[in-house]
Formats: structure tokens, C-alpha cells, sequence
């Protein structure tokens, strides 16, 4: 028997997914990636304030979810996915630096990330620093490269509080070479390991904080750019993720 009381359950009209899903932090990027997966009718269903997305290609069938911010409510829909049928699942959304050679519109490729969060606690995974799977990282890295994306890989810090990243905290993340901060990473890395499921993730730099000055780079061009190219990398990585 299992010991949750309360579990995330297939709704009657709740649709079967395939093996793939991508969850997405962001309004904008979740219209970014509709645009590239060509998905041009409604929703198939609401997950709480969430939209979900089927894109079927050939014989694969790939979910796509969002927008959600923070900790909870983002392992709240990767709950979902896994009863739905999600085995794969790629996120994309922002990060702040915490090194100055990390600048906005940079990608980040978090391979393991620094607990923050009040909801990873509650997955018993015994690990600090959650990694993401390996394969995950790989594919990732592969579509980063065939689209000429230079990026940074590393630990990213996920934090309930963006509003409390305090200059001591800063000081001691970049001693122990932290790249970034996120407020869902952390978690979203323990709850799949918890459940058994493969989760990596990617980053665009939307903001610095490496000079322990806050400079905020939301309208930059530079940075929408490298969100349009995010889309498109992380629909490239859903296709590898087939075939493996």
C-alpha cells in the first residue's frame, strides 16, 4: 500500500501521454514552444492553472506543460505527468547568475543542484544535491551544440525566497562554484529521482547577481533571442529522446 493519503490521479477526460513531456516555467517560453512544435489547436487539458499540449510527429507523442512558478507547484505537475505516462521529462526556464562570467542571455545546464526549497525534503532521496539523469544531460548537450550554443554546466541553487538571495548566500554559493538560481531545479531533480523518472534540465540567464549588484536583463534583447533558440533546442532534444 502506498503511503501517500493524498495522490495525483488520471481524471476521466485527462488525456494518455507518451513517454516525453517538457515542462516549461514561463508564459512567453510556453508560446515560444508551441510555435516550434507547431501546436496550433487548444489545450488538451488544464493541470491546475496549467495548460497541457499534445504535439504528435510521426509515431511520437510529445506533452508539452505550463506556465508554473516555484517548488511546489512545479513537482505538483511533474506528479501529473508521471501518472499520465511521462517516463522523459525536459524543463525550461531562467536562472539568475551567481558567477560574473555567466551573463544574461548565457545558457546553463544544471548537472546537479544545491537544495533551497522547502519541497525536496519531503522526497526522502537521500542525496543534498540532486542530479538530473545522465542521458538527459547528454541529449541536451547534443542539441546545444548542433545549434552552435556555447554553455555553462554546474550546480544550480534553487530557492523559495528570490527575495532573500543575500549577499552572504551569494558570497558562499560562488566559494562553491554555484552557477545559478532558480526557484524549481532542486526540487524537480528530487521528486523524479524519488519516483524513478528521467528529468534534465535547461536555463536561460535572465538576470545577474554575480557582482552582488542585482542587474536584471528580462527585456534584453539578447536574452529574448536566446529563449526563441531555447524552444528550439529543447524541441530538438525531444526528438533525440525518441530514439534512444
Amino acid at each position: 500500500m502506498a503511503e501517500e493519503i493524498v495522490y495525483p490521479k488520471k481524471g476521466e477526460n485527462d488525456p494518455d501521454i507518451g513517454p516525453v513531456a517538457v515542462m516549461v516555467a514561463m508564459e512567453k517560453d510556453l508560446a515560444l514552444m508551441r510555435r516550434s512544435m507547431d501546436i496550433q489547436g487548444g489545450a488538451a487539458c488544464r493541470i491546475l492553472s496549467s495548460r497541457l499540449y499534445q504535439v504528435t510527429n510521426g509515431h511520437q507523442d510529445i506533452a508539452l506543460v505550463g506556465p508554473m512558478l516555484g517548488a511546489p507547484y512545479a513537482v505538483m505537475i511533474l506528479e501529473k505527468l508521471i501518472v499520465l505516462g511521462a517516463k522523459r521529462i525536459l524543463f525550461l526556464g531562467w536562472c539568475g547568475s551567481l558567477q560574473q562570467s555567466i551573463q544574461i542571455a548565457d545558457f546553463v545546464v544544471p548537472d546537479r543542484a544545491v537544495i533551497g526549497e522547502g519541497t525536496s525534503v519531503h522526497y526522502p532521496v537521500n542525496d543534498e544535491c540532486p542530479e538530473p539523469s545522465d542521458a538527459m544531460i547528454k541529449v541536451i548537450e547534443e542539441s546545444l551544440a548542433e545549434s552552435s550554443a556555447p554553455f555553462h554546466k554546474g550546480a544550480v541553487w534553487s530557492t523559495d525566497a528570490p527575495y532573500r538571495e543575500t549577499r552572504n548566500k551569494v558570497l558562499l554559493l560562488q566559494r562553491e562554484g554555484v552557477l545559478g538560481v532558480d526557484m524549481e531545479v532542486s526540487a524537480l531533480f528530487t521528486a523524479a529521482n524519488f519516483r524513478g523518472i528521467e528529468i534534465g534540465a535547461l536555463l536561460v540567464v535572465s538576470d545577474e547577481l554575480g557582482s552582488l549588484r542585482w542587474k536584471p536583463g528580462f527585456s534584453n534583447s539578447k536574452f529574448n533571442r536566446s529563449r526563441k533558440l531555447s524552444a528550439e533546442i529543447v524541441c530538438a532534444a525531444c526528438q533525440k529522446l525518441y530514439v534512444q
